[in-house]
């Protein structure tokens, strides 16, 4: 089968439903934008529309009703005392002695006449009032059936229709995670694609790899469905007590899926096995869930703790959805021509492979600061990288160490995703703040890849093409990519106009998606034109989306089941036994730093950032320890950590992307020992010096 072709039980199961997924999300958050400027734009097509988005209720009150009511009571009252002639008694003597109690009678009724006027007279007011009051209503409800026309209520409907589906994605951000996150993870198990520290090659390893799953994902279920019973005895209403069903059935599936592996070995396998090895082909997702399933069941008997602590993954949904778009906007963009024609424009100038990898890792600084994370770059583009650095005669191991760190340079810069999270989680440091110094940071790291590439170089003189010769050449390469850019930012200048979005740190999970699918419309047909035997614009989306999957299930998965790592540190109360103060801010940082980088090495970055805000952020604070200053020291860290074995996230995501066999090639070079590893050695070096300054240069100012 040819590449970009799945098989049709994958693409029903898999690869569709995660096409559906995440073009939802797509769809959900731009009905959030157009929502937004509907609303805008009534207000001014129609005055008042906030009233006229209904049909008015009618007043209850009568307006023609006539205020007679006091008038009435002070008439009869009238009568009741007016004379009589038919019924009045003859008069008395004018000089009758009762003549001065008579006087006393009238004083008494005038008063009483006088108190009843009065009260009729503010029961005739209020009367009135009401009645104008009334009129009002009813002429304001005139008022709305006038003005609200039919083109009114057209756009009303239309606007519902877009209220709906907006509300139905934001109501279901959860579901659409959790299903996503299951069905990936699904994926890279029935594909054995999760993140490892070595691939499985002999039975043992596929025995040892599959049998630690099976039991990591049924602890998972039982802890899963406990949660769920812990819920329903508090007697506290369970909102969306469906979610513990998806859970529970998506590990079930998981947990077929590794027992069907463990059973039927793939063909190539090889016979035997060390233990030691085979120990390594455990993924990390599965080593955390180890752990933190033998800590709450042994040490807390808490069998729900695992799915407590999973279950904070989607409350921060939109996130980690925004996650599988980034590693779905790299496969596509993988898809299209646009990384070979941008590498066509440097290739003229000949550079030497140490400086062209100097240009390739500063020049990814930006493509990773829009994916989130150097890991989710690494995944995206990391294969065209390191077959760009190949092609132009760098070493594996100087083209293994440039793409492990291709995107480490760009997690400081605006808009990363990673610096959003730490500003939105600490109140103590804002993005522009954050972003401010990610620059210099950035200038620093990319200085000293610089110097490391030139100091390792084998050649000691630089050569290069003459500009004379590589300008003219670099122009006629930009020439196809003009289309490209011409297509972008048509759309670009398109949701900034019209639906007054940005391509920053908040829209870009969702503008990009539409970008890159765009873009690949034309650079499918372009390719068709020049052969008709190449790809298509639809199995092209099928083979981006088919790899998507593996990759959001490995990443997904892992940053799960960091959160629930990180669930240990924190519920063990193991920053309690750290002192409050330690006296130097000098010691403060140099634990710190060691302890950030610790994290690094084993955690994700956004289940990383997560737990350092809950425990360690708060040591540095009460130490004299600068937030901003803190949280570019963080970031450094996590980077450094994340190119450090014994794990060296990055260097196994490389791996994945570039292929078992080329890893193979580049252990097998010669050379120094620094040639022979130079993909671990030039990273750590880099990083390892621009944390040390970042860490440390600042203190020498400020104390």
């Amino acid at each position: 089968m040819r590449e970009g072709a799945p098989s049709r039980f994958r693409l029903l199961s898999s690869t569709t439903p995660v096409i559906v997924l995440l073009l939802g999300v797509v769809v959900y958050n731009t009905f959030v934008l157009v929502y937004s400027q509907m609303s805008s734009l009534a207000e001014s097509w129609y005055p008042g529309y906030h009233e006229l988005r209904e049909a008015p209720t009618p007043p209850t009150c009568d307006p023609d009703a006539k205020v007679e009511a006091a008038a009435e009571e002070e008439d009869l009252f009238d009568g009741i005392l007016e004379d009589d002639p038919a019924e009045q008694p003859a008069p008395k003597p004018a000089a009758e002695p009762a003549a001065e109690p008579a006087d006393d009678d009238d004083a008494m009724l005038d008063d009483l006449l006088g108190e009843e006027a009065t009260g009729d007279s503010d029961a005739l007011q209020a009367a009135q009032a009401a009645q104008t009051q009334c009129k009002a209503h009813w002429a304001k409800h005139r008022s709305i059936l006038e003005r609200r026309t039919p083109a009114v209520e057209r756009f009303r409907t239309v606007e519902r229709w877009v209220e709906v589906i907006r509300d139905l994605g934001l109501d279901h951000q959860r579901h659409a995670l959790i299903l996503l996150l299951l069905i990936c993870a699904a994926t890279a198990s029935a594909t054995r694609h999760h993140i490892a520290m070595r691939p499985a090659r002999t039975a043992l390893d596929h025995r040892i790899c599959e049998g630690t799953q099976l039991i990591a994902v049924i602890l998972l279920g039982i802890s899963a469905w406990s949660h769920k019973g812990v819920e329903e005895a508090a007697g506290i209403k369970i909102q969306n007590a469906e979610l513990y069903l998806i859970w529970v059935a998506g590990f079930a599936v998981m947990a077929v899926v590794n027992l069907y592996n463990l059973v039927r070995l793939p063909a190539d396998t090889e016979p035997g096995g060390n233990l030691g090895k085979a120990l390594l082909t455990i993924p990390l997702y599965t080593t955390m869930c180890l752990i933190a399933g033998a800590y709450f069941l042994i040490k807390e008997a808490h069998p729900a703790g695992l799915s407590i602590y999973l279950a904070k993954l989607p409350e921060f949904a939109r996130l980690y959805l925004q996650v599988g778009l980034y590693v779905w906007v790299g496969m596509l963009l993988k898809r299209t021509r646009m990384a070979k024609l941008v590498f066509d424009v440097v290739r003229p100038w000949k550079l030497p492979p140490e400086l062209f990898a100097f240009v390739v890792v500063v020049g990814a600084a930006l493509p990773t600061a829009y994916s989130g994370a150097s890991g989710i770059f690494v995944i995206a583009v990391g294969a065209v990288i390191y077959e760009e650095l190949r092609r132009a005669g760098a070493r594996r191991q100087l083209a293994l160490a440039a793409t492990a760190m291709s995107g480490s340079l760009g997690v400081v810069l605006r808009p990363c995703l990673l610096v959003v999270i730490v500003a939105s989680l600490n109140k103590q440091v804002t993005t522009d703040q954050l972003y401010g110094w990610g620059v210099k940071v950035f200038i620093l790291t990319a200085v000293l890849f610089l110097i490391a590439a030139l100091l390792t170089r084998v050649e000691k003189k630089l050569t290069m093409e003459h500009p004379r010769v590589a300008i003219p050449a670099s122009i006629r390469a930009l020439g196809p990519i003009v289309p490209y850019v011409i297509i972008m930012a048509a759309i670009l200048i398109f949701d900034a106009i019209v639906l007054d979005a940005w391509l920053g740190e908040i829209w870009s999970p969702y503008i990009l998606p539409v970008l890159l699918l765009s873009v690949l419309v034309y650079d499918r047909r372009t390719a068709k034109r020049k052969d008709p035997n190449a790809i298509g614009y639809f199995r092209s989306i099928e083979s981006a989306t088919t790899e998507t999957t593996g990759h959001i299930g490995a990443l997904l998965f892992l940053m799960g089941l960091s959160i629930c790592l990180g669930g240990i540190v924190e519920r063990a109360e193991l920053m309690s036994m750290v002192p409050e103060t330690f006296g130097s801010v000098w010691t403060t940082m140099g634990l710190l730093v060691v302890v950030l980088v610790v994290i690094g090495m084993v955690m994700d970055p956004y289940g990383a950032v997560i737990l350092v805000s809950a425990t360690i952020a708060s040591v540095a604070y009460r130490n004299g320890i600068d937030p901003v200053h803190f949280w570019m020291v963080v970031l450094v860290a996590f980077e450094l950590g994340y190119v450090t074995p014994p794990v060296a996230l990055n260097h196994l995501l490389t791996r994945q992307v570039v292929g078992e066999e080329e890893a193979e090639l580049a252990s097998m070079e010669g050379g120094s020992f620094w040639r022979r590893h130079e993909k671990i050695l030039l990273p750590v070096s880099v990083l390892a010096t621009a944390l040390i300054i970042i860490a440390f240069g600042p203190l020498l100012f400020a104390y």
